[in-house]
């Protein structure tokens, strides 16, 4: 089949609570005997897709995996089918081999393990005079009747070791659907609203303010986040809560740090922002002062740790305390990589960052008081 549209839709899949996965990726003989129950159970519900032709990854993904810019678990799927003879009766089941899937996209993370919800991507392949009524159907019919057929959830179970509670077929559409309803009751409309226009229209800018004010856009290329700093210099909170609004602030820029950040979406800064501001690995660094003639700043330059309870460390700061001046401030988002930040930071202002005096961090730094620090 050639010129074809691909549609994309998931197999769904509810674990029981309580049962962990013993196998996150199905093999290559049990993803193809699982491609023909699929094939079945869609030719009940749908009999459109007779002429289509369907392609099953056999790996069970998180939804943040599946939802990523240009979709590309199923966009990378795609391309796998077209390497791939058009025979097999129309269907094409592509599993692993030694515990590793064909693409990287295809592959589970780690770091979803304990994730309810899994997802099988689909892909059906549609002549392109048929594609738009046979995308209608898929929308009107999985959302209603889409639930698994019990041969289909079994080889799921047996395949991967793992007990279900429901298999449906889901749309695209109803899969983003999903997600907004359920971000939104969780409290996070203002991030789905970024993600979805990543998703949706990336080209598109989109721009929201966060739950606490800090303004937050999708550029086209990447999520531009307003940096703790700015945000207090913008709002100009009351001196004596200054310290609690920062340390809010570092909070809801790691929840959304992290949130963005799995679901593939790049962090930088927004447009306005002061020169010499970078998000990098573990954090934001920004250059608050220039060194004189070009000199780089001595290495003794004192580094100091800003605390917040139950945060950790929410600021570095590279500086002169005698002058209360502070020449660079790094923001970690998470809560280790603190090493490399300051390296990051370090280099930045010409300084060397040595084992040495990377020891500082573990120490504990130089005690700098936060109130002697000109923002």
């Amino acid at each position: 089949m050639s010129h074809t549209v691909p549609l994309y839709a998931v197999l769904a899949c509810e674990l029981l609570p309580g049962s962990i996965p013993e196998a996150l990726l199905l093999e290559r003989d049990a993803t193809e005997a699982l491609v023909k129950a699929v094939a079945d159970d869609l030719l009940r519900l749908l009999p459109e897709v007779e002429n289509a032709r369907l392609i099953l990854g056999g790996t069970l993904l998180d939804g943040a995996e599946v939802l990523r810019p240009g979709f590309a678990a199923h966009a990378s799927l795609a391309e796998l089918g077209l390497r791939l003879p058009h025979g097999n009766g129309g269907v094409v089941g592509i599993g692993s081999h030694q515990g590793r899937m064909p693409s990287l996209a295809l592959q589970p993370d780690a770091q979803f393990a304990g994730s309810p919800m899994r997802y099988l991507p689909l892909v059906i392949e549609a002549d392109p005079d048929q594609a738009d009524a046979l995308g209608g159907r898929l929308e009107q019919v999985l959302a209603q009747q889409g639930e698994a057929g019990a041969n289909a959830a079994d080889r799921i179970m047996r395949a991967c070791g793992v007990r279900l509670a429901h298999a449906r077929y889901l749309s695209l559409a109803d899969l983003l659907a999903l997600n907004c309803v359920q971000y939104e009751h969780a409290g996070f409309a203002v991030h789905w609203l970024l993600i979805e226009a990543a998703l949706m229209s990336p080209g598109r800018v989109e721009t929201a303010l966060s739950p606490h004010g800090a303004r937050w856009s999708w550029d086209g290329t990447h999520v531009a986040l307003e940096t703790p700093r700015a945000f207090i210099t913008r709002t100009q909170p009351p001196p004596e809560s200054r310290v609690n609004a920062y340390a809010s602030a570092v909070f809801e820029l790691r929840q959304a740090a992290a949130l963005f950040g799995v679901h593939g979406l790049i962090l930088g800064a927004q447009a306005d922002a002061e020169p010499g501001t970078r998000f990098v690995d573990g954090g934001i660094v920004e250059r608050l002062a220039e060194s004189r003639d070009g000199a780089c700043w001595p290495a003794s330059a004192a580094l100091c740790l800003l605390r917040a309870p139950g945060l950790g460390v929410v600021a570095m700061l590279r500086g002169d305390p005698e002058l209360r001046r502070a020449h660079a401030l790094a923001t970690p988002l998470s809560l280790d990589g603190l090493r490399a930040l300051k390296a990051e930071m370090d280099a930045g202002l010409g300084l060397r960052s040595d084992e040495a005096a990377l020891a500082e961090v573990d120490a504990g730094g130089v005690p700098w008081p936060a109130r002697s620090v000109r923002h």
